[in-house]
C-alpha cells in the first residue's frame, strides 16, 4: 500500500487548508484512515481517525475545527483533512496513516498492517 499526501501549505491565521492522501496498492480492506502529525521538537500526535466501523476521533486541540473524510467510491481512496480556522499552533508536517488488512486464503481478511504517507508541511503564520 503506498500513500500519497498533498496539499500542504502557508496560511494565515484563521485560514483554510485541504489535506488529500491518495491510497493505492493491493490489500483486502482498509480498517482506518486518520492524520496525524508532528511540529519540530514535539512527539507525533493523532489529529484526527476515522474507522470503517466505529465513531470518528478527534485531538480535542482541533475539534469543530478540522474534519476527515473518506473518498472511496469509483475505484479510487481519498482520505482528506479539511482545516478551518487554522492557528499558529497547527504548524506541523501532517502524515496520512492508513490501517487495512492484506488479503488471506479465500479472500478473507489477513494480517493487519500500517502505512504512513510522506509529510506534507502545514504552516500556519499569526
Amino acid at each position: 500500500v503506498q500513500l500519497q499526501a498533498s496539499g500542504g501549505g502557508l496560511v494565515q491565521a484563521g485560514g483554510s487548508l485541504t489535506l488529500s492522501c491518495a491510497v493505492s496498492g493491493s490489500f483486502h480492506s482498509i480498517d482506518a484512515v486518520g492524520w496525524c502529525r508532528q511540529a519540530p521538537g514535539r512527539q507525533r500526535e493523532l489529529v484526527a481517525r476515522m474507522p470503517t466501523e466505529g465513531d470518528l476521533v478527534y485531538a480535542a486541540s482541533v475539534k469543530e475545527r478540522f474534519t476527515i473524510t473518506r473518498d472511496s467510491a469509483n475505484a479510487k481512496n481519498m482520505v482528506y483533512l479539511h482545516m478551518n480556522n487554522l492557528k499558529p499552533e497547527d504548524t506541523a508536517a501532517y502524515y496520512c496513516k492508513v490501517d487495512a488488512f492484506t488479503t488471506g486464503k479465500g479472500w478473507s481478511p489477513g494480517r493487519r498492517f500500517t502505512t504512513w504517507g510522506q509529510g506534507t508541511q502545514v504552516t500556519v503564520s499569526s
